[in-house]
């Protein structure tokens, strides 16, 4: 399954680019798995607390499935003023 995986914010600072395509493992099937599926291959993700997530667009929780051809986006809770 491959996705299109968007970085937001400081987390698109962090990881020195604003979106990746990656191969998922079979076993990696929700959004919360690819997070920390991601985690274990890059520290900016792993250090980064409180991610919230959209797939296609659509704000999710960590339990949403992700399917072949998804765009997922990952973006650090912003404030604002």
């Amino acid at each position: 399954m491959s996705v299109k995986v968007l970085y937001f914010a400081g987390l698109r600072e962090a990881m020195g680019r604003s979106a990746d395509s990656v191969n998922l493992p079979v076993d990696v099937t929700t959004a919360g798995g690819l997070r920390d599926w991601l985690a274990g291959q890059h520290e900016a993700i792993r250090m980064a607390k409180n991610l919230r997530v959209a797939v296609n667009q659509k704000m999710v929780g960590l339990d949403a499935p992700v399917a072949d051809g998804d765009e997922v986006a990952f973006f650090p809770p912003v404030t604002g003023g």
